[in-house]
């Protein structure tokens, strides 16, 4: 198999599944930190010509990361192309499956298996906190419905104040986040890169989670460690 992916954490699965068959990726594709593969571009504006160059047998996308212009473009090139759907944990464990199984994993791989475990030995959480979940600022964009990172942390005790808003990710100006008064802001490091330094002044006197955007927002071998990571972070900052 020869594989392209468009889609960070899917590179990561296929290299971790399917050692040598992923021949290009995304210029956001940082994981692993070794990855030597041709890159293609953003995930929203990948080099077409590019990609069709590399022949591959299949092209991995994702319809939230990646524009239909240019999955259909790739289509009419007549490649190959698996656009995944991810909105909560087990739609995400679903997803890799029929992945790795397409690129040709003979079996289950062993991370998938640690991440299922992982996720359903989780115990009740003792206590929920609210939280509004920026993912990025100026504008301020939020967590709204249906998102997977909103299913994760959900999983972990954290309730998104805008889990019913229409969009899935609103403008909200700075004001409204104020007034609605959570307990807690989380804050990851992508797509937006928020820091101790830029982010957190925001919001005085509300306690503020910096989380690793990896294990927020990405499904692949990341799921294996992200309760345990996020969790650390949500209790530092809670006390």
């Amino acid at each position: 198999m020869r594989v392209v992916s468009l889609v960070p954490s899917l590179t990561e699965a296929v290299v971790a599944t399917v050692p040598g068959a992923l021949v290009g990726a995304t210029d956001w594709c940082s994981h692993p930190r070794d990855l030597d593969v041709v890159r293609i571009g953003g995930t929203k504006n990948p080099k077409v010509e590019r990609i069709v160059q590399l022949a591959p047998d299949l092209v991995l996308a994702n319809e939230e990361e990646n524009r239909e212009p240019d999955l259909a473009a790739l289509r009419e090139a007549g490649l190959t192309v698996l656009v995944t759907e991810v909105r909560d944990v087990p739609g995400a464990f679903r997803e890799l499956e029929r992945v790795v199984a397409a690129c040709g994993a003979p079996a289950r791989p062993r991370w998938l298996e640690e991440a299922r475990a992982a996720w359903a030995r989780l115990p009740v959480p003792e206590r929920r906190t609210t939280a509004v979940v920026p993912v990025w600022r100026r504008p301020w964009m939020v967590l709204g419905r249906d998102t997977f990172a909103g299913d994760v942390l959900v999983r972990l005790g954290v309730d998104n104040v805008y889990a019913a808003h229409p969009e899935r990710y609103p403008r909200i100006p700075l004001e409204e986040l104020h007034a609605a008064a959570p307990s807690l802001v989380v804050l990851p490091d992508e797509p937006y890169r928020f820091t101790a330094e830029d982010g957190p002044e925001s919001f005085p006197g509300t306690p503020c989670a910096l989380v690793d955007g990896r294990h927020l927002t990405w499904y692949g071998p990341s799921l294996v460690e992200a309760p345990r990571v996020i969790s650390e972070a949500l209790r530092a900052a809670l006390g």
